[in-house]
């Protein structure tokens, strides 16, 4: 009868939670480890170009599965991959980050080994990890089965990642199986359920006018359905924030647009900012989603409701989980919904652009015309971000960026997460050219995968949102000019592959025609202006470019 070890427990836990993948670099710290995974009837081992790369592809993973796992070496490969992990501490993505590190003897001797400071102290990484993880843990034969039930229940119930240490010798440890399933149970707040409702009432049950605004911790805490649920009571003016889109259907009546603050296009801030009771769900105001934190909703005019607490009009309840406290406002919109105001009717689209050159709102424009439903759509952060967030999307697309960690690059890896995720649906990428010079290898992961993904790539020649914070003419922002369409090819021997570049709308029009449903990975380079901007970008980069001058 085989053994069954450390890695092994490990590995029916990440199944039991819901993960069917792996994704990491080998070293020589993992490599017995990774044989179980290779092993694994359930679980299927992703090799990525580098570290940081499978930290993004991780991310974009748990964004539509709702957890992932990463695995790197000791030392040099963990931190590779900690800015990817940070991203997913910030937007609350649990990540189960598993560290292959030196045999316990020799970090019990502090023996001067590869990957190590040479200092003999084995835990400066963990440390490191401390404060981007919601729990860590250095495993043993002792402590595992308890240790890792722990760090991926914590992560779980966080919505953050967790960091497991798992000595070479630790890992083929043998252990009892798990005995019993991991303890998900949320504690009550029934008490709070009450005094939450109570208040809320009372808000409500007096305004006239009442507007929902959503945003991504919602779709983190997979409220969606219940969102929908309020919204057939009463059509009432909703919104979400650019993070959050794809949280709410936005063809059913009552969506009124991407609220961005004083960014927001016509007709989106005045029913969300004057409403007698706006309710908040999953919302986290940042500068950039804010163009500057310039929102007009004043705590009075608030019910804030959070993934573990809630407030109304200032006052606070908690413990109280954001299920059961939209579990109480159904009752409340079932009372007192007929007497608030519907949303009025979104205003007719803008006709479409006449100039042949393809620019941001041509290129926009085209875009939405493209979408279908249930597409996944990354957009980079950039001018990628904030022109996807004027787009309406078809029902069941959700839409995958990263403003407020905002490092560039991400969504290249992170699309291939979310193919690897959601290997049916059709997977859309609209990245910048500055990005994705960032992380443009894991094009091969995908040819590997035969992945099929659709590539937008915007090229403006360089850093476009930070020539219009600072610099337009500065050589900083201008980067090495690639042969685009030539890449695909070059990354995979054996993949199949399609490139077009594309100077004029009317040639984007007809290569968007031919992507309905495509047969293998597409790369599409659009060249655009230097200097053309999405309006909210616009005005996002004026507020950045005032703050960060003082």
């Amino acid at each position: 009868m085989q053994r069954f070890t450390v890695g092994d427990y490990l590995l029916a836990r990440l199944k039991e939670v819901g993960i069917g993948h792996l994704f990491g670099v080998p070293g020589d710290y993992n490599l017995q480890f990774l044989d179980r995974v290779i092993a694994h009837a359930e679980i299927g081992w992703v090799g990525c170009a580098n570290e940081l790369n499978a930290a993004y592809a991780a991310d974009g993973y748990a964004r539509c599965r709702g957890a992932a796992a990463l695995l790197t070496t000791f030392g040099v490969g963990e931190l590779s991959a900690i800015n990817g992990i940070a991203g997913s501490f910030a937007e609350y993505l649990p990540v189960i980050h598993i560290v292959g590190a030196p045999a316990s003897q020799a970090q019990k001797r502090g023996d001067c080994v590869h990957h190590s400071l040479g200092d003999g102290d084995f835990r400066h990484f963990l440390r490191m990890a401390g404060e981007v993880s919601a729990a860590t843990a250095q495993l043993s034969a002792d402590n595992a089965r308890v240790e890792i039930d722990r760090v991926i229940t914590t992560a779980l119930r966080n919505r953050q990642p967790g960091y497991l240490m798992m000595a070479v010798d630790v890992a083929e440890a043998e252990v009892a199986p798990p005995g019993a399933p991991l303890d998900g149970v949320v504690p009550s707040s029934e008490p709070m359920r009450r005094a939450f409702r109570q208040a809320a009432e009372h808000h409500l049950s007096r305004a006239r006018r009442v507007a929902l605004l959503a945003d991504f911790l919602a779709a983190r805490c997979q409220q969606q359905a219940k969102l929908a649920q309020l919204r057939q009571l009463r059509a009432i003016p909703c919104a979400t924030l650019l993070m959050g889109k794809g949280v709410l259907d936005e063809h059913y009546p009552g969506y009124v647009g991407t609220y961005a603050a004083a960014g927001s296009e016509s007709g989106v801030c005045e029913p969300i900012e004057q409403a007698d009771a706006t309710i908040c769900v999953g919302v986290r105001f940042t500068d950039t989603l804010t163009a500057g934190f310039t929102q007009q909703l004043p705590a009075t005019q608030l019910i804030d409701i959070q993934p573990a607490a809630a407030s109304v009009a200032g006052k606070r309840f908690a413990p109280l989980s954001m299920a059961d406290a939209l579990d109480e406002l159904v009752a409340i919109f079932t009372r007192y919904g007929e007497h608030w105001a519907q949303a009025p009717a979104l205003p007719s689209a803008d006709p479409p652009p006449t100039e042949p050159a393809i620019s941001q709102r041509a290129f926009w424009h085209l875009m939405q015309n493209f979408l279908q439903p249930d597409d996944i759509i990354l957009a980079d952060q950039g001018t990628a971000a904030f022109g996807a967030a004027a787009l309406r999307l078809p029902p069941g697309a959700q839409l995958l960026v990263q403003p407020l960690w905002g490092s560039i690059g991400y969504t290249l890896p992170a699309a291939f997460g979310a193919q690897t995720a959601a290997p049916a649906q059709r997977v859309i990428l609209i990245v910048g050219d500055g990005s994705a010079q960032l992380t443009i290898q894991e094009l091969g992961s995908m040819l590997r995968d035969g992945q099929r993904p659709i590539i937008f790539l915007l090229n403006n020649e360089g850093y476009t949102v930070e020539r219009a914070i600072h610099g337009a003419t500065q050589r900083y922002n201008d980067i090495a000019q690639w042969n685009w369409t030539a890449l695909p090819q070059a990354f995979c021997l054996h993949g199949q592959t399609q490139s077009w570049r594309v100077t004029e709308s009317v040639q984007l029009e007809e290569v968007m025609a031919r992507l309905q449903s495509p047969a293998c990975l597409t790369l599409v380079e659009v060249t655009m202006h230097k200097d053309d901007l999405p309006p909210l970008l616009r005005k996002v980069t004026a507020c950045l470019a005032q703050r960060n001058g003082g």
